[in-house]
């Protein structure tokens, strides 16, 4: 009797606890702050400049050798912004790019990166994918509108206008423009081997990576900027099943297309990697619980207690945010026999791997791999990478980040994250160590869908904010 009364306090003095905690979490202003929209004469005329950029067809391909669009591509960033070309040294690799602006020298050197090379653009669109149209509300459409040509042009906008300023940076500011990001091409390794070659060290990278979102996760209020800071590693597996094969007329058990398909299943039933909640996703959800709702915001104020249950449940609530918590694989390509009446003697899947931090890339690949072998199934590892270098989101560098969003963005708040995509920063760990994933660009729910899909646009009014946000980062740092 005097146990069960110890675990019922126990249970109340839980509950009260819990309670407790969740009420002093209060609001922030990010639940209310908002983004108006500018629609001065600056807005229009980086709309205008951006349209120009997107006209010209960048889709970059694999072991491209022809490299002539990205050379017209140059030219129209020489004409719209003259001052960067006239003052800035350039180097161009083969199509891509990178600038330096020299500063007194009196800091470290900081660099802006946002690629120039746009996927693909398939499907019926309401404007033409690369007609750079600006429809009635300014919204600017086609391919590379947020990915990334937008960034970039607020990039070049902001040097443009400080040069016109006659500032003088405190330190070398430099621009890196890659023509294959896309399809991790030879670019951002040229970049990064140039520099490492000048014996340059940067103490700041900003590319590409999170956005300004409007309730970034579903129960979320308010407006934050997303601040990649963990990038995973990448990998493409294959794995083959051998077989007999034969005439299908009389197919035995476990064929080798069977055995693919018991595998991917278990795979998807049991997921094989560890979920964790690592530093940066537990703060993530600090600066976002006080904006959740209640149930939410009482899990997320508690992870004290409620952290294992969530690493475990999180993954299936939520894709997204699984994928910041644990290793990811996805099936992708799949071939078996030639003949639709042949049982084939080799078949073979392919898997697209995301490799998380705690559970590294070989770690990751061993374990896929003796998951593989119950079903008698080779692993070819056709391609990997590693995870790379974590941003310290109690850094300098992601304090500068986090003032200039307030100064920029007044109320809007500021999140670190786990990046489940990939970019060129990860090419760039021996010349940095605060690779920093931001595009400071407020977008929609439809504009972000429509990165790598169809309509892809993004509103002019949102490009002037951008630009002062770059040129601060240089003010500031």
């Amino acid at each position: 009797m005097v146990v069960v009364i110890a675990i019922v306090a126990i249970i109340f003095i839980l509950i009260a606890v819990v309670l407790l905690r969740t009420l002093m979490v209060k609001p922030t202003a990010a639940q209310n702050a908002s983004i108006e929209f500018d629609q001065s004469e600056r807005a229009a005329l980086y709309g205008e400049k951006l349209s120009k950029m997107i006209q010209v067809e960048t889709i970059s391909e694999p072991k491209q050798k022809d490299r002539s669009k990205f050379l017209e591509f140059h030219k129209v960033l020489e004409k719209e912004f003259p001052n960067v070309h006239k003052t800035c040294e350039k180097n161009v690799l083969n199509g891509s790019l990178l600038f330096c602006w020299k500063g007194s020298g009196e800091k470290a050197p900081i660099m802006f990166m946002s690629h120039h090379d746009v996927v693909e653009a398939g499907g019926e669109w309401e404007h033409g994918p690369f007609s750079g149209d600006i429809d009635e509300t300014g919204r600017v459409w086609g391919r590379g509108a947020v990915d990334t040509k937008a960034s970039l042009c607020c990039i070049f906008g902001a040097i443009e206008e400080l040069i016109a300023e006659g500032y003088i940076p405190p330190m070398d500011v430099y621009i890196a423009s890659s023509c294959t990001e896309e399809v991790s091409g030879d670019g951002g390794p040229a970049i990064a081997s140039y520099l490492k070659e000048k014996g340059v060290k940067l103490d700041l990278i900003l590319d590409e990576g999170g956005m300004i979102l409007q309730a970034p996760i579903a129960g979320v209020k308010g407006i934050y900027a997303m601040v990649g800071v963990v990038e995973k590693g990448y990998g493409d597996v294959k794995f083959i099943a051998h077989g007999k094969g034969g005439h299908a007329s009389a197919p035995g058990k476990n064929t080798p297309l069977v055995r693919l398909g018991k595998f991917m299943t278990a795979v998807e039933k049991k997921n094989p990697f560890k979920s964790q909640l690592t530093p940066t996703v537990k703060e993530m959800f600090a600066r976002m619980a006080p904006n959740m709702s209640f149930p939410l915001k009482m899990i997320m104020s508690n992870l004290w207690l409620f952290e294992g249950l969530l690493a475990k449940v999180l993954p299936s609530i939520n894709a997204a945010a699984g994928a910041m918590i644990r290793t990811t694989l996805a099936f992708t390509k799949a071939k078996g026999s030639d003949g639709l009446n042949v049982l084939p003697q080799t078949a073979y899947v392919t898997g697209n791997m995301r490799f998380i931090h705690h559970q590294p890339t070989d770690e990751s690949i061993q374990l896929i791999s003796d998951l593989a072998k119950e079903y008698d199934l080779e692993t070819e590892v056709i391609y990997k990478d590693y995870p790379c270098p974590i941003v310290d989101f109690n850094s300098r560098q992601f304090h500068l980040i986090e003032t200039v969003v307030e100064k920029v963005f007044p109320g809007v708040g500021t999140c670190p994250y786990v990046m489940t995509g990939g970019t060129d920063c990860k090419f760039y760990s021996e010349v940095c160590e605060n690779a920093i994933r931001l595009a400071p660009l407020y977008i929609d729910s439809q504009q972000y869908a429509s990165i790598h899909g169809l309509n892809e646009n993004i509103s002019s009014g949102v490009l002037p904010k951008a630009v002062d946000f770059y040129k601060e980062v240089v003010k500031m740092n």
